[in-house]
């Protein structure tokens, strides 16, 4: 793009939009050129459109699409595979400042929120409705709703409750055009054409930007029961939550976390697991009352049964907290170490273990660390490697071992992202998983709501 037309953009833009909402200041767009995705690729932006409503998102889009300029949505940029990340002379289009909280219908059980409404925020206001919006990444305070819809998040309560989509009722879409797009309903129940909302959910911004969405919800939940088990080594681990997910329990949460990752978040958590632990399990019942105690006292049982060391109900809220904290921030533990690639494999539950092994393979044979935690309730393993990004020779390693890792995913019948998408990380490895004919026709739906390629591109395929 040459000066006088970025100059012309730029100026088309001033003219549309409300003042304050644009920035051009190169310190200023520093801060939206990347997502939370370490030694990804990331360009200058032309400009940052900062959106307050609907209307910002259409005339940005408007004059994007009619000099061809490429625009790259974000929210809360918290993002793990250079999904957000800008490339140079796009127009960023950031949906932080919406986040308002637009409807809770307690009736029906749904919430119309913009995407710039943190998740944590979002759960927290329907609570005080007695309502449950369950999807929970460990990114929930600081990971937005958007973001959410974009990659098809999970989070830690998915083994009984599902991911995002599964609660999307219905979605307000800027296409590619400028057009405003609204799909879906507020009713249960509704199959009138295609479920064009569910086609957005997972796109990583490459199809729309979702300005709103109107999102089912539950019954609030009990308060859960919580359990930590410890187990000599990983294998026993994974071995252990193949036995719970065969059997008729259904936890509300089953998080796994290996040996590095325990030690990490026990040195800065101080959690009191001794040294020689090799995973710890831990696992929440939400049935409450009689039902619930049962159901919780089952799982230690079956714990105890797979070869677990020791199995400890938490006593207290208190205690239940402190270990749901350390798993949500075994990222952020991790990050303290090095660099990290965090890989979002998810496999066949039964094939865990197999899993477990290969990763331990991996890492011994790159002679890196590899921190594996992640949802064992439904298959979906976070492995992080953790490497020095000065030396180039250990940075090939760990781009190896993350490529091994997701290929060993794909051998156990697995996927290569099970809820952080694709984005710059993976689009190699999509190719295999889908195979040329499914990635054509996601061409061919890309090209039908963006015929010119301007949203998002690259990312993905």
């Amino acid at each position: 793009m040459t000066a006088i037309d970025g100059s012309n953009i730029l100026a088309e833009l001033r003219e549309t939009l409300p003042e304050n909402t644009l920035i051009t200041d190169t310190g200023l767009m520093e801060t939206y050129r990347t997502d939370r995705a370490m030694f990804c690729d990331a360009g200058m932006p032309l400009a940052v459109v900062r959106a307050q409503c609907t209307a910002d998102v259409v005339a940005a889009m408007k004059v994007a699409n009619k000099h061809g300029v490429p625009v790259v949505p974000q929210g809360a940029r918290s993002g793990l595979s250079g999904g957000a990340n800008a490339i140079d002379g796009c127009l960023v289009i950031s949906l932080e400042a919406m986040d308002q909280i637009v409807r809770i219908d307690q009736a029906n059980r749904y919430v119309v929120t913009q995407p710039g409404v943190l998740n944590a925020v979002l759960a927290r206001a329907v609570a005080e409705h007695g309502l449950f919006y369950p999807p929970d990444p460990s990114s929930k305070e600081f990971c937005a709703i958007g973001g959410n819809l974009a990659t098809n998040s999970g989070g830690l309560c998915c083994v009984k409750y599902g991911v995002t989509t599964d609660y999307v009722l219905g979605l307000e879409v800027v296409l590619a055009s400028g057009e405003v797009l609204r799909t879906g309903r507020t009713t249960v129940k509704g199959v009138a054409g295609y479920d064009l909302a569910r086609l957005f959910v997972g796109s990583e911004g490459t199809l729309g930007i979702i300005t709103e969405a109107t999102l089912r919800l539950r019954a609030a939940a009990e308060r859960p029961k919580t359990l930590a088990a410890t187990f000599a080594d990983a294998d026993d681990a994974a071995r252990a939550v193949s036995a719970i997910v065969t059997s008729r329990v259904v936890p509300s949460l089953l998080e796994f976390m290996d040996r590095t990752t325990v030690q990490t978040v026990n040195d800065q958590f101080h959690l009191g697991f001794d040294s020689d632990i090799g995973a710890v399990i831990l696992a929440q019942s939400d049935a409450g009352g009689i039902a619930g105690g049962a159901e919780i006292d089952s799982i230690a049982t079956i714990l105890r049964e797979a070869g677990a060391v020791d199995v400890v109900l938490a006593e207290t809220d208190q205690e239940a907290d402190a270990l749901l904290a350390a798993r949500r921030e075994v990222l952020t533990a991790l990050e303290t170490m090095g660099t990290t690639l965090i890989d979002d494999v998810c496999v066949p539950r039964d094939r865990l273990a197999e899993l477990v092994a290969g990763i331990e393979k991996i890492s011994a044979n790159q002679r890196l660390t590899i921190g594996v935690v992640g949802h064992a309730g439904d298959g979906n393993f976070h492995p992080t490697v953790v490497f020095n990004s000065d030396d180039d020779d250990e940075s090939a390693r760990a781009y190896a071992a993350f490529d091994e890792i997701m290929m060993l995913g794909l051998e156990l019948g697995g996927t290569i992202t099970g809820e952080h998408g694709v984005g710059l990380l993976k689009r190699g490895p999509l190719t295999i998983e889908i195979g040329e004919l499914g990635l054509q026709v996601h061409r061919d739906i890309k090209k039908a709501l963006d015929p010119t390629g301007i949203l998002n591109p690259g990312k993905i395929f």
